[in-house]
């Protein structure tokens, strides 16, 4: 590979430079992605499953100079063989939201291979592109984030009391629900690994919903076994959000531990670095609305922190929507401006 920067930082190995991508890189803060969605005219839902537009816009950031790709996708893809099919109307909404264990009952285990076989398609038309260019990274949502949206019928507000309702009163059904989408997200993984991606994400997006002990009951457990079924094939990411503390992170089975904007990322290393790579931790809020100036300023701090052994730059969470495209350039030309190395 061209550029294998970010897979060896994933190894804990010492990099020249921070390998640096951001979570949700290909979006609506590029006016590229823009003009690709009046292209094709199509409802999100139906373009997730264009593999050569999802290609198109996946590749968009490489012209940023970012070292890895990640497919344009959305965590909810698949759920919709299961018979839970979202649509975006502009945010992700279920007709019929799972309230009872009959509910639960009636979603169907499917065989990926043949559901998503416009999954394997899009991974396959990047890596043609790319060519050895850059890595590719595959992603899920994790048990406990995506029972939550099938509970509520949508994104998840910050109360999400439906979900926590039926987590807190039968978690018995809850369990089964877990349990349904846990096996998924493991063959749903092993698709992408085996169609080509060089690392992949476990996205546990609704962590900060839950108390510290039920994350550690619920949303824990499905992590281990996710990433131990998965094996050591590639590297494996965590990323959950707002977590308090890196420890329940630790004990996911992960090579690489996401740190949220809120934690030490220099404290996190010198506890965690030498069985874990970091990934991390700019506030996107601060990618948002902070000035170029303050922007480099935060690379720089986060390099740093991070050291150039077993850290990948990101942010603590996505790009925001409204993100202005110069923030996120800067942020990229700054983590790379030192660079000297062939592979960068």
């Amino acid at each position: 590979m061209k550029n294998d920067l970010l897979l060896r930082a994933a190894r804990r190995e010492r990099t020249v430079r921070t390998p640096v991508w951001l979570m949700r890189q290909a979006g609506r803060f590029d006016p590229r992605y823009g003009e690709i969605r009046r292209k094709y005219d199509l409802p999100l839902e139906e373009l997730f499953r264009r593999p050569d537009a999802a290609a198109e816009i996946s590749l968009l950031p490489r012209r940023l100079g970012v070292d890895a790709i990640i497919f344009f996708q959305d965590i909810l893809t698949p759920l919709a063989p299961m018979g839970a099919e979202f649509v975006f109307r502009p945010g992700p909404v279920l007709e019929t939201p799972l309230r009872e264990p009959s509910d639960v009952e009636a979603l169907r285990p499917y065989d990926v291979d043949s559901h998503l076989g416009f999954v394997t398609e899009t991974l396959k038309l990047v890596a043609g592109a790319l060519d050895g260019e850059l890595p590719l990274l595959g992603f899920a949502g994790a048990p406990l984030t995506l029972a939550f949206f099938l509970i509520e019928g949508r994104s998840p507000g910050v109360e999400a009391d439906r979900a926590l309702g039926m987590m807190r009163s039968d978690p018995s059904t809850f369990r089964r629900l877990l349990r349904l989408l846990t096996d998924m997200t493991v063959d749903y993984l092993a698709l992408q690994i085996e169609a080509g991606v060089d690392a992949v994400q476990l996205f546990e997006s609704l962590a900060d919903r839950v108390s510290p002990e039920e994350y550690s009951e619920f949303a824990l457990p499905c992590q281990v076994e996710i990433f131990s079924r998965l094996g050591s094939r590639v590297p494996r990411i965590l990323f959950a959000k707002d977590l308090p503390s890196v420890d329940p992170m630790a004990a996911s089975g992960a090579d690489v531990l996401s740190i949220g904007s809120r934690l030490d990322l220099a404290e996190a290393g010198r506890r965690y670095g030498d069985r874990f790579a970091l990934q991390g931790n700019v506030d996107n809020y601060l990618l948002r609305d902070g000035s170029l100036e303050e922007i480099a300023a935060a690379v720089r701090a986060c390099v740093e922190a991070g050291g150039n052994t077993g850290h990948i730059l990101n942010l603590g969470h996505g790009i925001l929507k409204d993100t202005p495209f110069e923030n996120v350039r800067q942020f990229i030309e700054t983590a790379r401006m030192d660079a000297n190395d062939s592979g960068g």
